[in-house]
């Protein structure tokens, strides 16, 4: 990687990669690019160690037995954290957000520990599954526009005293705690259920990872036409009476 470069680091595609969220990863680099900034991308696998220099780590959502390893490997690691406490941004998605706080539920029905990133903690919800497309007013102090996503879990996700709902929900079950709250993020880490993949339907939240690891207020504009003509149709879509 390049000392100039935007460091983008890929975490555990082999695993945890199964609803098409490699596609945040895409939408970041491209954004980026955009912007004529330098972008090193590196696909890190669970074979490897993860890099602690990243500006912006991505995870995405994986089957239970996946999320056992890929937590496993994580923990063992310890990369992850440092590059966080070296005020590396990161940014994850069901699996890898339930990864994040401070225990889930493996595919053996124990309790697994997460890395403490997040003050969460999931757990199997026992009633229906959360499925389909969600609409949520974003947490205002962001400044960002509603969020659009597709969800597709068991998991109920309770937050703790320092984090903050990443939304709160108009249409879906979110966090599946039935208080109406979606995801979870602190100052520099992130989580949400939301596949889509999620950053293709909200690319201003791909651009507040930017300015966060950037430390800038703003970036110069870029077209936004075709992210906007998938939003719109995933949103009225998503208002459709059942």
């Amino acid at each position: 990687m390049s000392d100039n470069s935007l460091r983008v680091v890929w975490v555990y595609p082999d695993l945890l990669s199964t609803y098409g969220d490699q596609g945040n990863v895409l939408v970041v680099e491209r954004r980026a690019r955009q912007r004529g900034l330098d972008v090193a991308r590196l696909d890190v696998r669970s074979d490897q160690p993860i890099p602690t220099s990243g500006d912006i780590y991505l995870i995405g959502g994986g089957e239970d037995r996946p999320q056992r390893l890929a937590a496993e490997r994580l923990r063992r690691d310890g990369h992850l954290y440092q590059a966080v406490q070296n005020g590396a941004i990161v940014f994850s998605v069901c699996a890898g957000y339930q990864i994040l706080g401070h225990e889930f539920i493996n595919d053996l029905g124990q309790r697994e520990p997460g890395l403490g990133l997040l003050d969460v903690t999931s757990t199997r919800g026992e009633g229906e599954r959360c499925v389909g497309d969600v609409l949520a007013d974003i947490d205002p102090r962001l400044g960002l526009p509603p969020l659009t996503g597709f969800e597709n879990h068991q998991g109920v996700t309770h937050l703790g005293p320092t984090a903050r709902p990443l939304a709160q929900t108009r249409i879906g079950k979110g966090n599946g705690t039935g208080d109406g709250t979606e995801g979870a993020y602190n100052d520099t880490v992130f989580g949400t259920y939301m596949h889509g993949p999620v950053l293709a339907r909200n690319p201003q939240i791909a651009d507040l990872l930017l300015k966060l690891a950037l430390d800038v207020n703003a970036l110069p504009p870029t077209d936004d036409r075709w992210y906007e003509a998938l939003r719109d149709e995933r949103i009225a879509s998503a208002q459709q009476p059942a």
